[in-house]
Formats: structure tokens, sequence, C-alpha cells
């Protein structure tokens, strides 16, 4: 029996190659076939399933893609009502991949539909080898059970029984492959350690250490990170069935000239996925900055409207393949082309041009004296903020800016700032888009402040 992990760093999603003697199945596969199909030549396996562990809320599966590039099956909870051909599965059902026998349980919670995959490898013996829990055990944490409106507590009582009637029953041997890391939104503390066993996480997993079921309800049903945008629909994307990558047109470059005409119609979006440092410099006006380099899938998936075109402005045009992988992870799929010679060849074509003033941690310090009406917007989660900020600053979570600008005052200064300095760019570029001028990033955010001797 052969394991191979893939990791997305940003969404911190872990997919698995699970091989037997010449066959192989993919289990919980993102929106890139082919880092699936190449690691099974590599290994000389033909690829004759794919399961799905749940339908997933923070990203698009890449189920279709494989299925159309391979011809494997998919298989998928029954209770999930995927309306696209695939095999349901639900408790007590069995799939066997060479000497590999797979035992499917019904483990709800994280998701209602949710399921797990028990691997025996019967070669060696006839008990479990390995879990595959998708969302519903992390390595240090449990899914997260309020994604869905007006049921987190009924999802926690049977998060808490999937946990403690049917996984921890497993042996304490079991390793465990979870779909998540460290960095993930699909749970709250979860560890940057990738694998896991099930006696590990029974010694030292904090949330099963609660015992007390109501106490268990309660502990998942507060204190919750903020859910992105796309995870409001992802799941029902992934039930219907995503488009396939195959049927999207190329991203092709557009003039500046005709890239213009789209913006002064209407007809699309401009996403800049340069640095806060080249988009504070110049940047087309009423764009939406986000790093490339930061959680970019993430970010993007949050507040970009899939429903709208989309003109990237990049740095170089050898990143658009990166750029536009990202983007499909959480659906935005409609990239129409990105500006030709990017912000540089719209200013030679004369075209206007905005920017945000960007300031150092000194600086700030120096207008906090001289400016008492001063606001300095923290744009970090009310968790980050409540751990430590400037004392008298305003704390909106960088994507809540979206509706809450009108919160702030267009006549006052405003310092904006986050960890580092890529968040408050975010937070710019859309106070920038409705209507603010007077805006100021703070280079470094507070890790500057911090390392600048400032308390």
């Amino acid at each position: 029996m052969i394991i191979r992990q893939f990791f997305i760093p940003g969404i911190a999603h872990s997919s698995y190659l699970l091989g037997g003697v010449s066959s192989c199945m993919i289990i919980d596969p993102a929106r890139d076939p082919d880092i699936y199909i190449q690691a099974a030549d590599e290994e000389g396996f033909r690829i004759t399933g794919i399961l799905e562990t749940h339908l997933h809320a923070d990203f698009i599966s890449g189920h279709l893609d494989l299925h159309e590039r391979t011809g494997a099956p998919i298989y998928a909870p029954k209770s999930a009502g995927c309306v696209f051909p695939h095999i349901p599965v639900s408790e007590g059902s069995t799939i066997t991949l060479d000497d590999c026998s797979i035992s499917v349980i019904e483990t709800p919670g994280h998701t209602p539909e949710h399921v797990s995959y028990i691997v025996t490898h019967m070669s060696r013996g006839d008990e479990p080898a390995a879990l595959f829990p998708g969302d519903t055990l992390f390595v240090g944490d449990v899914g997260r059970p309020d994604l869905f409106p007006g049921r987190a507590h009924e999802l926690a009582s049977a998060l808490y029984d999937s946990l403690h009637e049917k996984i921890m029953k497993l042996p304490d041997y079991c390793e465990v492959y979870p779909a998540h890391g460290a960095g993930s939104f699909c749970g709250r503390s979860l560890s940057a350690k990738r694998t896991t066993t099930i006696g590990y996480e029974r010694r030292f997993n904090q949330i099963l250490q609660i015992h007390d079921k109501e106490a268990f309800i309660n502990e998942l049903t507060k204190n919750m990170p903020p859910s992105p945008d796309h995870f409001s629909r992802c799941s029902d994307e992934n039930r219907r069935g995503p488009a396939l990558l195959s049927t999207l047109p190329p991203v092709r470059g557009i003039s500046p000239r005709a890239g213009k005409d789209l913006m002064t119609q209407g007809a699309c979006e401009v996403l800049d996925s340069r640095r806060y440092d080249a988009f504070g410099s110049l940047h087309i006006p009423k764009s939406w900055n986000i790093d490339g380099e930061m959680n970019f899938s993430t970010f993007t998936g949050w507040v970009i409207p899939p429903d709208r075109d989309i003109l990237l402005a990049v740095h170089r045009p050898d990143e658009i393949p990166k750029i536009t992988l990202m983007l499909h992870r959480v659906g935005i799929d409609r990239i129409i082309g990105y500006v030709e010679g990017g912000v540089w060849g719209w200013a030679l074509a004369g075209h206007e041009l905005d920017h945000v003033q960007t300031i150092s941690v000194q600086e700030l310090a120096a207008l906090l004296k001289a400016d008492k009406e001063l606001i300095v917007l923290d744009v970090r989660t009310g968790a980050e903020f409540a751990g430590y900020h400037i004392p008298g600053s305003v704390n909106i979570h960088w994507p809540d800016l979206r509706t809450r600008y009108s919160e702030l005052s267009r006549e006052k200064r405003i310092a904006v700032l986050c960890a580092t300095g890529a968040r408050s760019s975010m937070a710019c570029s859309i106070l920038k888009r409705n209507g603010f001028s007077n805006i100021l990033n703070v280079a470094g955010g507070y890790t500057g402040w911090v390392a600048g001797g400032f308390q």
C-alpha cells in the first residue's frame, strides 16, 4: 500500500493517492488533474477511482476534471445528492482496491453528508491501517460545524457522535490523513503537522478531551473564525459538478485600450495580484488588490464576485498560469484576460492611474502625535485585534469593509494596517473603490510596529 499526499499552501488542502498493487484511487482531489496523473504514472498505477469525503466548502473539487481525463468512477456520499454521474456510498459500503479494502462510515458534523474512508491492507492483516476522515478530524483539531446557518448546534452534536462513537473506536496505530492542515478556515486551530494517528489525537487533541457532549457543542459553536464568502457556494457547486477546466477559454492578453473600454462599459472587474508596494505606487483605478504571494485563493474567493468577468493586472505574463489556477480553485472562472504590459503598459497608453500612499511605522507614530483626527483602521480579525492593538484604533475586518465602509469618514485621514501590509492593501483597494482618497497603508503593519520598538 502506498499513500502520497498533495498539499496546497494557502487553502492548506491535502489530497491523496492511495495505491494498491497496480491501481490507485485519488481522495478529495484538487482542481488540477495533472498532478495526480503524473504521480500515478511515476508509481506505475492506473487511476481506478476518485473518492470524495464530502462536498468541500472551501475549494472547488477536481473530481470531474480527473474523471474526464482518466475515466475513473467518482465515489461520493449518497446523502450529498450529487447530480453528476457517480457511485453513491453510505455506512457499510465497501470498495476494493487490489489488496486493500476500503470501508465507508458516515461521519456528519462538519457537513451533513460527510463520510470517512477506513483502509485495511488485506495482505498485511485485517485491522484498519489508515483513515481518510476528510474534515471530520484534523491534527490537533476537528472540523468546524458552523458553516450551515441555523444548524451549528445540530451539526456539532452529530460531530461529537461521529468522533466518539466511530472514529475514536479505531485502534491507536491507525494512521490519519486529514483533508486540511494549518492555515485552513475549516477548523480553528489546526496543527502544521500534516498526518497523525488515532492514538496521538486521542492523547493530545484538546477538543477530543472534552467528553461531555454539551460542553463539546458549546466549545464548537462560539468564537469560530470568520468564513469566506465562497464557503457559501462551493459546496453546491461541487454537488452540481463544476465546469470542466477543458471547457474554459484560454486567458489572453488584452490591450490597455480594449481593457479601458471594458472598464468604461462596466463589463469587468480588475484584479491586481501585485504586492502592496507595487500596488500603492501605481494601479488601475478601482482595482481589487490581492497579493498573489499571499493566501490568494482564499482571499479572492472571499471578495471577488464569481459572476463578473475578471481582467488581471500582473507583474509578469509568466505568472498567469499560477494566478489562474489559484482562481479556479475557488470557482473564479470568468477570467477574460490580462492587461498587456501590465500597469506599465496602461501608463504608456496614457490612461488614468491611481495610487495609495504607503508610510513607515515611524511615520505612523509621528502622525499619531501630530494629527488628533487621524483614524487608525485595524483590518485584522477580531481575535488578532483583541490580542494587541494601538489604543483608539478602529477594528473592521478587511472583507467587511465592502459593506462597513460607511462607518468611516471620507473627510478624515485614515491609516490602515494589518500584520504586514498585505491585507491592509486589500482593504485600501476596497476603500478606493468606494470613494475614499485620503488613506495611508502602513508598511510592515504590526510586525514592523513591534520590531520598530512601538508598543
